[in-house]
């Protein structure tokens, strides 16, 4: 097979920085979405593609048409951009949903939507949506704004796959428990004992390496002990 490309979203930091440095040194041609782009340290022989890009601007299209235009294919998205704002679904406003509905669920179907030719021509290709825990069950009541967003990522994620199966396409969604990056700095655990980011990076590369008869359609991720997660 040919070199293959991955567009990452949120590549600047946390998990798709983690991601985007694995599938570097795997040999992938990477485009990196960045609200603001820099070139990656390791990427010392300026192989990747750099875009501006803003989950929240619509611009899903013309990244997808530059990075076509750099590396005339796309093998898959890793649409790893995601906010959340800590609120239960009583005190929080229709503003806070809609401004996580759009970074964590529209911003990633819009980029699948942008890309489906391309990742339909090869017969295999990949998209894989950073999930979570929460969008399985509903742990708290202070993240159940987030899990409500993360609940529609799977769904996506769901959507996708059964619309792609016939053409290769197969899509994960990834479910991880708490990761040890900036969105969980607050929180009441120590950062040792939080999934690194560097295990997810790993097990994306896992899934994006399966044949089209390996489908994975949740990847459980967890660094504490729940019944069935």
């Amino acid at each position: 097979m040919d070199t293959r490309v991955a567009l990452i979203s949120g590549a600047n930091r946390g998990i798709g920085a983690a991601i985007a440095e694995y599938l570097y040194h795997q040999g992938w041609q990477l485009s990196l979405g960045m609200r603001t782009p820099k070139r990656p340290k390791w990427d010392d022989e300026g192989r990747c593609h750099l875009f501006a890009y803003d989950a929240t601007k619509g611009q899903e299209q013309a990244w997808v048409e530059e990075a076509l235009a750099r590396f005339g294919r796309i093998d898959a998205l890793i649409p790893s951009a995601g906010i959340m704002t800590p609120k239960n679904v009583i005190e929080a406003c229709d503003d806070d949903l809609d401004a996580m509905m759009e970074v964590n669920v529209k911003a990633p179907r819009r980029l699948a939507q942008a890309a489906w030719e391309p990742l339909k021509a090869h017969g295999c290709g990949r998209v894989i949506l950073l999930a979570s825990l929460s969008g399985l069950r509903v742990k708290s009541a202070g993240a159940g704004l987030y899990a409500m967003t993360k609940h529609a990522t799977v769904a996506l994620t769901h959507s996708l796959r059964q619309l792609g199966w016939d053409d290769g396409i197969r899509a994960t969604a990834v479910c991880p428990g708490m990761v040890n990056t900036d969105m969980t700095q607050n929180a009441d655990m120590p950062n040792a004992e939080k999934i690194d980011p560097n295990a997810i990076a790993a097990s994306v590369v896992l899934l994006l390496n399966l044949p089209n008869n390996s489908s994975v359609a949740e990847f459980n991720i967890n660094c504490t002990l729940e019944p069935c997660y």
